[in-house]
């Protein structure tokens, strides 16, 4: 059994308060990746060009999330299983449970690479990509899936690290890769003059750096649990929960991106300046997604090792105090955003008629987020007690499907950006409804533990 008073615990003490600082590392390191995606997009933009912006961000980041998004977001589910058995104190299934972790990861990063690299063209036509920023997309994507194995395992090893209650080391070794990352990036781009493939290449290098650091945070023997070699390898207990979690997680994830995909093409038939401008939007105000991702990830690491624990007490304060706290950041946030958005938008591009497109952009989404709150802190407690399939079907069905319906038959017969846009705003309010109605009926409270199959 581990210390109870040990700082990774967060079944004890203050909830609001344990929830707070075990959040903030998470949302800094989310905010910091988001502060590299803008210099990232600024380097781009400035020294390589408005094509190669929309190459980057435009078709083939909607690749990446489609098909690497599935992934990572069966990490973060999957790491429930390691929180409850770390709340029930079962520390001799605790190693076998995070060697099986990254091992799995690591085999679905090797088939992925394959795949990447073979299909990145297919992908692109398939979209409807621009003409004139297929060549650039197609050699950003070949570039970026050789490290894709590398993204498998550092975002499972984080995500094992925060359900294990650290979320401090993912924290710092995300700024130290997003720093070498922009260093890369400045060197292989403005200094070599490499453009698209030096942003690739700086991305993966970071990568592997973020991995290597990771790893041996993991592997230290100074600690309660530890990655071992021994350990490495797919034990079956562990990967059918991990996978009766992780799959479903992932379809979610995998059916925002093709909604988004669809959307793609949508924006991508309303000109380069348009596709140009909802990557720019996606820079600028993937501030909030990063603080609003960051508390999904807090709430779900801080329910799953109190339900682990059976302190099911704790498991409700998370959800009101998570509400609220949720609540005051998205007000703070999105009045930042909207009162900052035209000088930072210069900051990034020269072209005029981009940040114009993409302030109006921001100003169709960013008044609304307050409609998320509810979908990102229900969903994140219903992952966290380990209740994987009815948030997706209720998410499936509000967000993505309604989003492609909306666009074939609101988009099609307006084909205006204020008609493209509220296809977001509605389904969030949507689906906000549907989980809280889920919720209030309480079932999920009463869930079998995972350490109890």
């Amino acid at each position: 059994m581990r210390n109870t008073a040990d700082r990774a615990d967060l079944t004890e003490g203050s909830v609001w308060r344990k929830l707070l600082i075990f959040f903030l590392p998470i949302a800094a390191g989310t905010i910091i990746q988001q502060l590299y995606n803008a210099v990232d997009g600024l380097i781009v933009g400035r020294y390589v060009g408005t094509h190669a912006l929309a190459a980057v961000g435009g078709s083939s980041a909607q690749i990446i999330n489609v098909l690497v998004g599935f992934f990572v977001a069966m990490t973060a589910a999957s790491s429930v299983v390691i929180g409850q058995i770390y709340g029930a104190g079962r520390m001799e299934d605790l190693n076998r449970a995070i060697g099986s972790a990254v091992t799995m990861m690591g085999l679905f990063g090797l088939g992925l690479m394959a795949l990447g690299l073979a299909a990145s063209p297919a992908l692109l036509r398939l979209l409807n990509t621009p003409e004139e920023t297929i060549e650039g997309a197609v050699l950003y994507l070949r570039i970026y899936f050789l490290g894709v194995p590398f993204v498998m395992i550092l975002n499972m090893e984080s995500s094992i690290l925060r359900a294990l209650g650290d979320s401090f080391h993912p924290f710092l070794f995300m700024v130290a890769g997003c720093v070498l990352n922009i260093v890369l990036d400045a060197v292989f781009v403005i200094v070599f003059g490499w453009g698209i493939a030096g942003v690739a290449v700086a991305t993966v290098a970071a990568q592997v750096v973020n991995t290597a650091l990771l790893t041996r945070q993991l592997a230290r023997g100074d600690q309660p649990y530890r990655l071992t070699v021994r350990e490495l390898g797919v034990k079956g207990v562990y990967l059918v929960n991990m996978l009766r979690l992780g799959i479903p997680a992932g379809l979610q994830s995998s059916m925002y991106s093709v909604s988004n995909m669809i959307i793609q093409v949508a924006v991508n038939s309303l000109g380069t300046v348009v596709v140009a401008s909802w990557a720019m939007s996606g820079k600028t105000d993937g501030l909030y997604w990063a603080v609003s991702n960051a508390m999904g990830a807090a709430i779900t690491s801080f329910i799953a090792q109190n339900y682990g624990a059976g302190r099911t007490d704790r498991v409700r304060q998370c959800v009101r105090q998570g509400l609220i706290i949720h609540f005051v950041l998205t007000i703070v946030v999105s009045a930042g955003l909207m009162l900052s958005a035209i000088p930072l938008l210069r900051l990034l591009t020269p072209d005029e008629a981009v940040v114009e497109t993409t302030y109006t952009v921001m100003s169709y989404f960013v008044p609304f987020y307050f409609t998320w709150v509810l979908v990102e802190v229900l969903s994140a407690v219903l992952r966290g007690v380990g209740d994987a399939v009815y948030p997706v079907v209720i998410i499936g069905i509000g967000i993505c499907l309604f989003r492609v319906i909306w666009i074939a038959v609101v988009f099609t017969n307006f084909g205006t950006l204020l008609s493209l846009c509220l296809s977001y705003t509605v389904s969030w309010t949507i689906t906000s409804t549907a989980l809280v109605i889920y919720y209030k009926k309480g079932g999920w409270i009463n869930r079998r533990r995972l350490v109890d199959r």
